[in-house]
This record gives structure tokens, sequence and C-alpha cells, in this order.
């Protein structure tokens, strides 16, 4: 006879659950995005909200203040990300994208990128990936000048909103 244990039967370990408030989950740190002079971003705080060696990913939250931005960078590993908070703009590849909570945007390997909030607001997103991870490569020159000819690009680097820069054409 074979066993088939219900989850209701499963003794819960409290880290199985964890509840959230205002985009903070209990027992989890909410900690810098990067250490300081690492690589160029304002304002972005993360929180590892699973990681365990029995599955090879981790689940982390990211929040941008509003004025803030992640790194410009780029990496082997690839990314699955999905908004929750706020709207924004995301930069995969070449492409400048609007985003809003719900938005799953796939970074493949190799593929620069870098997330901005909306004017005014927090942009808040969930990130999947490999626990066991490369470090991520930060653009030289010549490869930002080459981002830099296209003004779209250029204009989302330099934190002008999609909407202000369409004006601007």
């Amino acid at each position: 006879m074979i066993m088939v244990k219900r989850m209701s039967d499963a003794v819960l370990d409290p880290a199985s659950l964890r509840k959230a408030e205002d985009f903070r989950w209990a027992g989890v740190d909410s900690r810098r995005y990067k250490e300081e002079n690492a690589a160029p971003f304002k304002a972005v705080s993360r929180q590892v909200l699973f990681s365990d060696p029995r599955l090879a990913g981790e689940l982390r939250y990211f929040e941008v203040e509003p004025d803030g931005y992640s790194t410009l960078e780029r990496h082997e590993h690839m990314h699955a990300v999905m908004i929750l908070r706020g709207e924004g703009q995301v930069l995969v590849g070449t492409i400048v994208h609007a985003v809003k909570p719900h938005d799953l945007i796939t970074i493949p390997p190799w593929t620069w990128h870098q997330f901005r909030p909306a004017p005014g607001e927090k942009l808040g997103f969930l990130c999947l990936v490999n626990a066991d991870r490369d470090r991520p490569q930060l653009p030289t020159l010549e490869e930002l000048s080459a981002l830099r000819a296209d003004l779209e690009v250029a204009h989302f680097l330099d934190g002008v909103n999609k909407d202000e820069s369409a004006g601007r054409r």
C-alpha cells in the first residue's frame, strides 16, 4: 500500500509560509541591492524570499525607489522577472519596454538590462535566477557608446521617461 501525504498532514516549517505586508516579507531581511561602489545604481533594495539547495533557483524581490535605477549589466545566467508594484521601464538588449504589475520579462543570457520606475513611483519586482550564478559585467565605454547610439536607449539611460522622449522627436 502506498501512503500519500496530504499537505494538511504535513507539519509546516515556519519558513514555508512568509506573510507579506507592504511588500516586506516576515522573517526576510531587506538589504542593499549591492555593495556600495560595486556598480552604479541608485535607491534599490532586495529581499531573498526563497533559496534552498534542494532547488537550484533563488527568488528575490527588488524595489527601486522613485528616481532610482538598477545597474546596467549583463551576465551568463538568465532572469525571469515579474513586476509586482508600480510602473516603469526596462531595457532588455536595445529595446525599452514599458512595464506594469504582472508583466513578465525574460532576460536572456548576455543581454544588457536595467530597470527604472516611472516618475514618482516605486517599481517592485520578483526575480527568479539560478542560485549558483556568474558575476555581472558592466559595459565598457565602447559598449555604452554603442547602446547610446539608439536615441530611445540613450534617453532611457539618461532617466528620460519614454513618453517624454517621444515628445522630443
